[in-house]
């Protein structure tokens, strides 16, 4: 049987590496762009326009939505309403990628199972530019978003199990959407808080087909990949794995509630801190009010420099030294996630109910991009490198669950804002995310010959 990676370790020809990362990278980028353009846009336009009296009525189907949640969290109005609405989108949106992965694993394969998810995120983009089919597009994309995670399982398998380049291609993939992000909340973001909240949706649609065409022009770089299991005529069943896969499988899923605490931190970027900034920030300067959703593109700056640096530092290391395993990375990032919380509490208790300067801001983003950057990829990589060869595109979706449930607890704490003083609300964040980080290290002693790297080769 063909390998399910491709053998590219003489083609260097893209920063060292193959050149369908190029491809990928530059897909995501856009995919990136559409999908932090809105994402920047969401919780404002639903505050801002959406669940107001003239706009909520004239929705589809939203007030049996509206029923459905407030039987899962209670009555709910205003800023709360689209705080829970904007976490189970998120929450929705990390978690569609894993079926996404069985279909391209047993049915479709990832190629075409990309391009169905592209074709179903540009119609939702687009359906945005209207409020009656709001939750239709909302749909669209979290299906879409699922199909389209498939991108991510093409990256590890450009790679042999043990080719030492896999956490740098990673790395190198995420910093293609950071630039996307430092770019989509000015565009988007600028169009919708300055002009017209659909027009910032309907240029994250175009971003979303650019991508898309970008995919489909840069296919013969790719991966090759073995025929989907139904379309080859049979399905591998589950018991097909080893009892060291099933093992690994058990281990990497336990880890998934333990990441997502970690991870609270930053997925609430996209939603309460949106809110909370608008109300607690400085955003005016020489009588001009800076949009909110800049927040995004100064995060997603930060984000490109703390990944470059991490990187340069890594392959510092290892030079000089033995390179530590990815669990015992993400320990350490963990720490410096837990710590962008503590600053922002400790900006609201020195405020005293004023205004808080940027620096402060500029301070979180600075200490939570280096800790994302050394933890989102290189968990990527690990779960990539450790997934059965028959569950490839499975397994490294699965990764992502952890922000689905960072994202449903994000969407329980971002509706305790009004409730709770700056500074307990950010001390909150900084527990769990403490705790998450004692729990990892707990994994990286217990388990870490399991999880450990095999002799790595360039």
């Amino acid at each position: 049987m063909k390998p399910a990676f491709v053998q590219s370790g003489n083609d260097r020809s893209f920063f060292g590496h193959p050149r369908g990362l190029a491809v990928l990278a530059l897909t995501e980028g856009w995919v990136g762009f559409s999908f932090y353009g809105m994402q920047s846009l969401l919780v404002l336009y639903m505050t801002g326009q959406l669940l107001r009296p003239g706009h909520v009525e004239h929705v589809w189907g939203f007030g049996g939505f509206r029923a459905m949640l407030g039987v899962l969290m209670g009555p709910l109005t205003g800023a709360p309403l689209a705080s829970a609405i904007m976490g189970l989108y998120a929450a929705s949106i990390w978690a569609t990628p894993i079926l996404g992965g069985l279909v391209a694993d047993r049915l479709l394969g990832r190629t075409r199972t990309i391009v169905l998810g592209s074709v179903l995120m540009t119609a939702g983009h687009f359906l945005l530019a209207f409020d009656a089919s709001f939750l239709i597009a909302l749909a669209c994309l979290i299906a879409g978003s699922g199909c389209a995670g498939c991108l991510k399982a093409q990256v590890g398998a450009l790679y042999g199990p043990a080719d030492a380049r896999r956490p740098d291609a990673f790395q190198l993939y995420t910093l293609s959407v950071s630039v996307a992000v430092v770019l989509s909340p000015l565009v988007c973001g600028t169009l919708g808080e300055r002009s017209s909240w659909h027009l910032g949706f309907a240029a994250a649609g175009a971003g979303m087909l650019i991508g898309l065409l970008t995919y489909l022009g840069g296919r013969r770089w790719l991966p090759r990949e073995p025929v989907a299991g139904r379309a080859a005529g049979i399905v591998t069943p589950p018991s097909g794995l080893s009892g060291s896969d099933k093992r690994i499988l058990l281990v990497l899923a336990a880890m998934l509630p333990v990441l997502a605490m970690a991870s609270v931190g930053n997925m609430e970027i996209f939603n309460g801190y949106l809110l909370w900034g608008q109300q607690n920030y400085a955003l005016s300067f020489g009588g001009q009010t800076m949009p909110v959703s800049w927040l995004l593109s100064l995060d997603a700056f930060f984000g490109i420099g703390t990944l470059l640096s991490s990187m340069l530092f890594w392959r510092w290391w290892e030079r000089h030294r033995r390179m530590p395993d990815e669990i015992v990375r993400m320990a350490g990032a963990s720490v410096l996630l837990m710590l962008a919380p503590l600053i922002l509490a400790l900006a609201s208790f020195e405020a005293g109910g004023h205004k808080i300067g940027l620096v402060w801001g500029v301070a979180f983003h600075l200490v939570n991009d280096f800790g994302f950057s050394n933890f989102y990829p290189v968990g990527m990589a690990l779960y990539s490198r450790l997934a059965p060869r028959a569950l490839g595109a499975t397994v490294v979706n699965g990764f992502v669950l952890h922000l689905f449930l960072a994202n449903l607890l994000v969407a329980r704490l971002a509706g305790l804002l009004g409730q709770m003083s700056g500074t307990r609300f950010w001390l909150l964040h900084a527990g769990l995310i403490g705790l998450a980080a004692i729990l990892i290290g707990v994994f990286a002693m217990l388990f870490r010959r399991m999880l450990a790297p095999p002799h790595a080769t360039a």
